[in-house]
């Protein structure tokens, strides 16, 4: 068995460190996406912990060389535990001067710019819209560590042997980049080599020539004068168990599944394509053989209505779309609602509004998901916290959907979406039961009663077919218990009341919200959704520096838990970073009459920790200059 976890041995200096910040940039097509899933797949088996940020073109081929048209994908290694991709960059690799001037802003003083000297040329400076070359400037020179790379060069030479034509040999060079990078942080050849086997084993000669490429990186950093020393971070110390690197979209997609088995119920997920949820559907239509029905329709609306369809005839139903489709289903949305169907509506929320930002993240589609449909239609809303929380969050939303006879909006984004981290694979028999009833024919003369309901307000899942169980559907107003349309004010108030009241209860079956730090003091850091890691970051910052401040992560959106009100009554200050313009926060000011300040950007970029660190420090020293004087 080979040792993924070891580096090929160097003559040179090794130093260690405790993590490394790096970022990928190119054109679409060079690869960048593939070198930085291949380094962080790399980095996990080594033990380090792991935090991802893909960044690519709305365009499926923007232009090449222009700014617009950079795919970049940034990835944080480390000895210990982290939550975020990093914020200053330790080394930026560049294919061409428009990935060099639209990233190197985040490039640290004194860090390492890997440039692809070929990719360095009069027309790309035109495309990239710089007069000269930039790699030039005084400044840059002065302020980096620059290593400029024949790639394209290196890169043909070291496939010539294969015949590869220029245009399929050039393919190769983020291969050399990837060896390069790989000895300069003290990385395993050897899983790549075996996804390179693996992906190419049909094609031996550009299997061959990505190996030859991927080597002759390594060699150029071995024997180069240019770098003095290498870099090592050491295994991070995890909880023990099994860990793979997992993305949001295919944890969301595992979780479903798991769902759907410890359920007993198949999975039938009805959607259409959108960015960035379409991942969703690409993992599920790998796990026929565990029962996943998957069903691509011709529009959004086709797909929610098959959803519903779906969850009437005692399936686990599923559909997932992002904020312009959610807003086309919002009127199947209130059917299911007025159904009291169980069903899952994922949103991976992105950029808007309209198409806006495709591949962009965002937070601003709270307030769609708590009223994006007409009339009074509440549903419970979740909200994962990072990509391997997706797995759980996936199951808990099918848990209540089935418990309460409700359907449940998940809310994801694109940052959680893409990104990934070392996640630990639980125990199914960990996991817990979800128990599906439906009532059974009547030997009885007594009359069933559709929307009958428990102690949780749900009504009875009752099977299409099942003798003396036949019922009404639609979407006209239901008479309370039998099902039958009415158009009684008083029955009316009494569902519209009820089904308020049935999602509201279910604040009673989810945790109280847990703190990070004190439960009262000076400031509280309110977050939900991708958001988490910059804010836990941020405030272990403040803390190690003296200043009085807790951390409450929600995941529970809609009913919040119930101990949210007199949380946020304890503290001086709350504070709420979100990437919108202040949604959540408004919802707190409504439903708790606290003053909440609002740390807001929307700018389709994550949150940088030192952005919040400084917001916090702002406020908890303002308190304290306050309380002193």
């Amino acid at each position: 068995m080979i040792d993924t976890s070891t580096p090929p041995a160097t003559s040179k200096t090794v130093e260690t460190v405790s993590g490394i910040t790096v970022r990928l940039c190119g054109d679409s097509g060079d690869g960048m996406q593939l070198l930085g899933t291949q380094l962080t797949n790399t980095s996990a088996l080594a033990g380090n912990d792991v935090a991802t940020f893909p960044d690519f073109p709305a365009e499926i081929r923007a232009p090449r060389g222009t700014r617009a048209g950079v795919s970049g994908f940034q990835v944080q290694f480390a000895s210990q535990e982290i939550f975020t991709p990093g914020d200053t960059l330790d080394a930026l690799v560049v294919m061409n001067p428009a990935a060099m001037v639209t990233n190197i802003g985040d490039l640290r003083k004194g860090g390492i710019l890997i440039a692809n000297e070929d990719g360095f040329n009069e027309k790309e400076y035109k495309l990239a819209k710089v007069e000269s070359n930039p790699l030039d400037a005084d400044v840059i020179e002065q302020s980096y560590r620059v290593v400029r790379v024949s790639m394209t060069k290196m890169t043909r030479d070291a496939v010539s042997e294969f015949g590869l034509s220029t245009k399929f040999a050039d393919r190769c060079k983020n291969f050399f980049a990837m060896g390069l990078v790989y000895w300069l942080f003290g990385r395993s050849l050897d899983p790549t080599l075996r996804f390179i086997e693996e992906k190419f084993s049909k094609k031996p000669d550009i299997m061959n020539a990505n190996m030859a490429a991927l080597r002759a990186g390594w060699a150029y950093g071995e024997t180069t004068e240019v770098f003095g020393e290498s870099y090592q971070v050491e295994a991070a110390k995890l909880e023990p168990g099994t860990y793979r690197n997992i993305m949001g979209n295919q944890a969301l997609a595992w979780g479903l599944i798991a769902a759907s088995q410890v359920s007993g119920k198949d999975l039938f997920y009805g959607t259409y394509p959108i960015t960035p949820a379409s991942d969703i559907l690409h993992e599920l239509t790998k796990y026929k053989n565990f029962g996943v029905r998957t069903f691509q329709a011709e529009d959004e609306i086709a797909a929610v209505c098959a959803t519903i369809g779906a969850a009437f005839g005692g399936t686990m139903a599923v559909t997932a779309s992002s904020g312009p489709g959610i807003a086309l289903k919002g009127e199947a949305m209130g059917l299911g609602v007025m159904l009291e169907l169980p069903m899952i509506i994922v949103n991976v929320q992105r950029g808007g509004p309209s198409t806006g930002l495709p591949t962009k993240t965002e937070q601003s589609d709270l307030l769609q998901a708590m009223f994006g449909r007409n009339g009074e239609a509440p549903m419970p809303i979740l909200a994962p916290r990072s990509p391997g929380d997706c797995f759980a969050m996936a199951v808990e939303a099918w848990r209540i959907a089935t418990e309460c006879m409700v359907p449940v909006m998940l809310l994801s984004d694109g940052y959680i979406a893409n990104g990934s981290e070392p996640w630990k694979i639980p125990d199914m028999k960990d996991l817990p039961e979800i128990k599906c009833s439906h009532p059974a024919a009547s030997d009885s003369d007594e009359t069933f009663l559709p929307y009958g309901r428990n102690e949780n307000l749900a009504r009875p899942w009752a099977i299409p077919g099942t003798p003396e169980l036949m019922h009404r559907v639609g979407g006209l107003e239901k008479e309370d218990g039998t099902g039958n349309v009415s158009y009684d004010p008083d029955n009316h108030q009494h569902m519209v009341d009820t089904r308020a009241a049935k999602v509201a209860k279910i604040a009673e079956r989810i945790p109280e919200q847990d703190v990070f730090g004190a439960t009262s003091g000076d400031v509280l850091v309110v977050s939900w959704g991708g958001t988490y890691g910059a804010c836990l970051t941020a405030v272990a910052k403040c803390r190690d520096a003296g200043h009085d401040v807790s951390h409450a992560h929600i995941r529970y959106m809609n009913p919040l838990p119930s101990n949210i009100g007199t949380l946020l009554r304890s503290f001086r200050t709350v504070l709420v970073p979100e990437l919108n313009a202040g949604q959540l926060r408004m919802l707190l000011r409504a439903e708790y009459l606290v003053d909440c300040v609002g740390i807001n950007k929307v700018q389709g970029k994550p949150f940088a920790v030192t952005e919040l660190v400084d917001a916090i420090t702002h406020h908890a020293t303002t308190l304290r200059q306050t309380k002193a004087g």
